[in-house]
């Protein structure tokens, strides 16, 4: 009997406590038990997203926010600048190009963030809409310069749509303090739940867009959802057990305190990339690294592919390998959400016996060593 983990940037381990209150019978959305409960949750979302404003609730995908953001807030036609440096990046140009917004792209080498002087100088010689970005760009664990993009998009009159699904939760990303526009995320990252929601928290001058929007919209629209939640209900029928957890979600960050999740992150993702640079491995991403999740180069000897395969199938644990251009090239290992140290500690463990079975020669221990020591720092 082999006991399986996730160490894969999404989804991410679901916490017992989360899945046990799941598992309660199903509350009607339209009674006034689950109402109170999603009052409750609308005020514990502004705290995770640390705003004031409303959070829009979707039962869909990260991809739904994302999408909500473009048809939302944007007009046909309109001019918006994409930070296009992985699989999301050019996910947001490939929504903007289905619903005939025009979108310049900023084409960033794989593995490195956004340069902040290449997007001003794109700023000053055109006027967007909105500029389009990452806050992590989950296929590269590239960490993009969220707060520095947000003073250049409030110098204009551009907003900036964040894609936070591997950002909220993990890192800093005050959306008020930076004043970003608007920030998604979904729930099967750090916020530890099975995937099936997604969030999109709005500024001031993001729902005065809304106004103007032209493009289709049904099912995936804020202004009605915001008219809803006033009331405690939403537009549709909601993914009430995901909410449910949520609620216990919620209640999980708060004794924790957002601070000290933060600085976990932060301790985890260092002794990852440290294990992983002492049995050899090179970082993808060693200049913007992200909280969320470490991407490393597989030895040349050794299939990327089978490592993910080997590492699940006979050891337990997943990991993510790469994607398009960089697919049976690399590994992904993610530290955030509901993944401890000790996650990490047997993880690395996993991964060197893995490498071992497929004859690359190093140093046996040398990262679980050095992972034990970042944590006893």
């Amino acid at each position: 009997m082999r006991k399986k983990c996730l160490l894969t940037p999404g989804p991410t381990p679901v916490p017992e406590r989360v899945l046990t209150r799941m598992a309660m019978p199903v509350l009607h959305h339209r009674h006034a038990e689950f109402k109170k409960l999603l009052g409750e949750v609308r005020e514990g979302l502004k705290y995770l997203f640390q705003t004031k404003s409303e959070v829009i609730i979707f039962a869909a995908s990260g991809t739904g926010a994302m999408e909500a953001a473009v048809t939302n807030t944007l007009c046909k036609g309109d001019p918006v600048l994409v930070v296009r440096g992985g699989k999301f990046g050019e996910r947001w140009a490939d929504i903007c190009k289905a619903y005939g917004v025009n979108a310049d792209c900023i084409e960033v080498e794989w593995g490195k963030a956004v340069k902040v002087s290449d997007v001003a100088a794109k700023l000053k010689e055109k006027s967007y809409k909105a500029l389009l970005v990452q806050a992590t760009e989950t296929s590269t664990a590239v960490k993009h310069p969220i707060k520095e993009l947000a003073e250049l998009a409030k110098a204009t009159d551009t907003l900036l749509i964040v894609d936070g699904v591997t950002g909220v939760g993990v890192f800093p990303l005050p959306f008020d303090e930076w004043g970003i526009d608007v920030l998604v995320t979904g729930s099967q990252k750090a916020l530890m739940l099975p995937p099936g929601l997604s969030f999109a928290a709005l500024s001031e001058r993001a729902w005065k867009a809304c106004e103007k929007s032209d493009l289709p919209k049904y099912y995936f629209n804020f202004r009605k959802e915001l008219k809803n939640l006033g009331n405690n209900e939403t537009a549709y029928t909601p993914a009430v057990s995901l909410i449910v957890g949520l609620h216990e979600v919620i209640k999980m960050y708060k004794e924790e305190t957002l601070e000290k999740v933060f600085a976990e992150n932060a301790r985890m993702a260092e002794a990852t990339r440290e294990a992983l640079k002492a049995i050899g491995l090179k970082l993808y991403a060693p200049e913007s690294p992200s909280e969320a999740c470490t991407a490393a180069w597989t030895p040349e000897s050794v299939d990327g592919a089978e490592v993910v395969k080997r590492i699940r199938d006979v050891y337990g644990y997943a990991i993510a390998g790469g994607q398009d251009k960089v697919k049976g090239k690399i590994i992904r290992i993610a530290h955030m959400g509901y993944i401890t140290r000790y996650d990490i500690i047997a993880g690395i463990a996993a991964l060197e016996q893995t490498l071992v079975d497929l004859g690359y020669k190093f140093e046996l221990g040398a990262g679980v060593r050095r992972a034990e020591q970042i944590f006893g720092d």
